[in-house]
């Protein structure tokens, strides 16, 4: 049961990661009802993220913080789900 909580909220997380790397080619109009969702997932996934570029800002014009995120996200739920 737990396992299947931990891979559920992982999984949301995969989720959101990957509508932010689309996302952020597009610029939604800041009057249009996708811009609530826009903020919605840039809300949840920058506090992750910022902590990342501080470390490895990005680099002509590449943002490799969201690969990062995706391994540590991936390694950390491994050892959780094989914790339990």
């Amino acid at each position: 049961m737990i396992t299947q909580i931990i891979s559920l909220f992982f999984t949301v997380l995969y989720i959101l990661l990957f509508a932010r790397v689309i996302l952020s080619w597009v610029r939604p109009d800041p009057y249009s009802q996708f811009y609530e969702v826009y903020r919605f997932i840039f809300n949840i996934t920058e506090p992750l993220l910022a902590p990342i570029r501080r470390i490895l800002p990005p680099t002509g014009g590449i943002d490799f913080s969201p690969i990062i995120l995706f391994l540590l996200i991936s390694f950390i739920q491994r050892m959780l789900v094989s914790a339990f």
